[in-house]
């Protein structure tokens, strides 16, 4: 074992080197054995910080999908664009942030496909962040008049499911097809034209 690191063990660091080895190995052959290896630690010493190789694979599946959560509440949150548009490009980046996660790197996005049939509470509570945040675009519309919707929370649901195509993983192979982005942008246009009052 190599000398004990100069850097700390700390929970993000131990996250970004199990990436690493979740890349290099594979979700079923890669052991929290491999990712102690990696660090220069013992395997002792990344249970003290994730209890159970399941706690450590539900942590890494938590923290990729939670970096598309903070760039759409950015847009989200942005104050003083139209919800059709601040909709519209809500949509948009999804879509791009997952074919991007899919394009630049397909052994981990591979990975992360297997991970997140593992852990359905951690997609679960994605799944649920992303809806509330179309659900306060949806109902910012209502209120100021340029969306309609008698059921917001409904209404967001409905916009998830209909554009699923373009973020769902399974349809990961779809989106290096040459008519991929026109199919995009007519199904959002076909949406939002739904949503108007």
């Amino acid at each position: 074992m190599p000398p004990a690191a100069a850097e700390p063990l700390t929970p993000e660091r131990i996250l970004e080197t199990t990436e690493e080895v979740l890349r290099r190995f594979g979700p079923t052959k890669a052991t929290v054995v491999d990712v102690a290896r990696a660090l220069g630690v013992s395997h002792g010493s990344v249970y003290r910080h994730f209890p159970s190789k399941a706690a450590l694979r539900e942590a890494v599946t938590d923290r990729w999908l939670a970096k598309s959560v903070v760039m759409l509440e950015e847009i989200a949150s942005a104050p003083a664009e139209p919800a059709p548009s601040k909709l519209e490009s809500w949509l948009e980046a999804l879509f791009e942030a997952k074919r991007h996660k899919a394009g630049d790197d397909p052994e981990l996005f591979a990975t992360y496909i297997v991970l997140l049939g593992e852990n359905s509470g951690v997609v679960e509570h994605h799944l649920t962040e992303l809806i509330e945040q179309l659900s306060r675009i949806i109902g910012e519309g209502v209120a100021e008049g340029s969306l309609s919707a008698p059921d917001v929370p409904a209404a967001a649901r409905a916009v998830f499911d209909a554009t699923g195509r373009f973020h769902d993983p399974q349809y990961a192979a779809d989106w290096l097809g040459p008519t991929i982005t026109a199919e995009f942008e007519a199904v959002t246009a076909l949406v939002i034209r739904g949503l108007r009052a």
